[in-house]
Parts: structure tokens; sequence; C-alpha cells
């Protein structure tokens, strides 16, 4: 009977450990279009907070508007949902201020790359200690399903029913330019791949520029779905290649879609601790 009881409870304790992620969600359940990969990438989110222990109270998602703005809202953490576009410098402000909080700043491409576009560069150039997830789904999914900063050219929009007339921004190509000290991409059809990048970015010292592909499945049926981009994502990893600028900018190129870390610069030092160092 004993051994019988132990295997029981054996079983029992690896299902808890395998659930024990789940204590990271919020009781709010996601409003979220059914098959949305912004599942896939806060699930990967959760993941990454219980594998490094993090407690909920030293945790702030930090969102600006769209379908990427609701994220806090499924945290169970501190969190604010600011204004449009306005992710970063919020988030700065409030490491700046709590400097012993894990920052995450949340955002979508046009949230990110569109009215927001001008926080980047500073952010990266200050290499603030703060984590920013870039939710890419080249398309305005709250607002119906306009054209945003990174979708395709000629791609057929509620904006552009003629088809798309603007070229579309590389987003881990303005990580690398504005300097940022992490720069990676992950995708939302591997959460277990995008948890393992979360997590390195979070034990980073600096600006962690996520950027994750995504389908809108409401909006889009015909260019980033799940099959196409299913098809067009590789492993950083299978190529062994120095993780320098140069090799960086080319494999940034779009597709096929490089994911995991093009670069990281481990021995610059945060704004924080430039800021301890000139007033020592």
């Amino acid at each position: 009977m004993e051994t019988i009881k132990s295997e029981y409870l054996d079983e029992k304790l690896v299902a808890v450990k395998n659930l024990d992620f789940l204590q990271y969600r919020s009781k709010d359940l996601p409003t979220w279009c059914p098959g949305c990969g912004y599942f896939g990438i806060v699930d990967a989110l959760y993941r990454a907070c219980r594998e490094l222990e993090l407690k909920h109270e030293d945790i702030v998602t930090v969102s600006g508007i769209g379908c990427s703005g609701r994220t806090p809202i499924f945290i169970n953490s501190y969190g604010f949902h600011t204004l449009h576009g306005r992710s970063i410098p919020v988030a700065t402000g409030l490491k700046l201020a709590r400097e012993d909080l894990t920052v995450f700043a949340v955002a979508g491409d046009g949230d990110a790359l569109g009215i927001g576009g001008g926080h980047l560069p500073h952010v990266a150039r200050k290499n603030i200690n703060i984590t920013f997830l870039l939710f890419d789904n080249s398309i305005y999914g709250l607002t119906k399903g306009q054209s945003s900063s990174t979708t395709p050219y000629e791609m057929k929009t509620n904006s552009h029913p003629m088809g798309n007339p603007d070229t579309p921004l590389n987003p881990v190509k303005l990580a690398l330019a504005y300097g940022a000290s992490f720069v990676a991409r992950g995708y939302a059809g591997n959460p277990q791949g995008l948890k393992d990048i979360i997590k390195k970015a979070i034990q980073h010292k600096g600006f962690s520029f996520i950027h994750i592909l995504t389908p809108c499945v409401t909006f889009d049926k015909e260019n980033m779905t799940w099959k196409n981009l299913k098809e067009n994502v590789y492993d950083l990893n299978l190529r062994k290649e120095k993780k320098n600028m140069e090799t960086a900018m080319r494999l940034a190129e779009n597709e096929p879609y490089g994911t995991g870390i093009f670069f990281q610069d481990k021995k610059r030092l945060h704004y924080q601790e430039i800021l301890k160092k000139m007033n020592s």
C-alpha cells in the first residue's frame, strides 16, 4: 500500500508542478479572438516567470492600446494599461523609480512602431533594464484590420483594399540599428522556444527587445497566417555563426524568419549602473 500511495503522490506532484505556471494567470478570462497567437505569448510569459520563480508582487506589465493592451489584465501581478504608444516611457519611469521590480513593456506593431515609434531609439540608447515584447501580427486588429507599420507591401487591408503601398518596417533591424543590447525574435506558435527567449531577456542586464511573430486570425487570412508563419520560421541556433552586429543584421532580413537571439551585449552597463557610477 505504501508503494502505491507513493507512486500516486509522485504523479500528483508532477501534475501540480506542470500546471504551477497557471498561478501567474489572473482570474479574468482573455477576450482575444479564438485562435489568436496572443494566447501562446502570454503562456510563454507565465512559464518564464514561473521557472525564474518571480514573485507576483515584483512583476509589473505596462501596455499601450490595441489587442496587446489587454495583456496586463490577464497576468496575476501589477499592471498598467497606459496611453496609445506610451508603454515604453511609462515602463522606463517605473523601472527608474523601482529598480527592484521586473518590468515588462508590451505593445503591438502599430502601438510600438507607429505612434510610439519615437520611444524605441531612446530606451535602446539609454539601455534601460526592462523587457519589451512587441506583439507583431502586421495589422491593426482592435480597430478592424487597417494597415500597420509592418503590413507587407501590397497586402490588401480594410484601409488599403487595393493593396498596401508602403514598405514595411523591420522591427529587428530597427532594434539592432538603435543599439539595443539584447535583440531576439520569437514565434507565438512555439511557446516553449519563446519562453526560453523571455527568460534570457529577463536575466539580461539592460534593454531587452523581443519581436514576436503572431497571426491575426480575424483580419488576415492570406499572409501572416498560422500556416505561412510555420513554414517560414527557423531556429537561429541551427546556424553556427558568430552573434555580432554584422551577422545579426544579415540574419534579420525577412522571410524566412529566424527565431532566437540575434545579438546580446553582456558587458554594457545598463542605465541605473551608469547613474550610480557617475554619482559615486
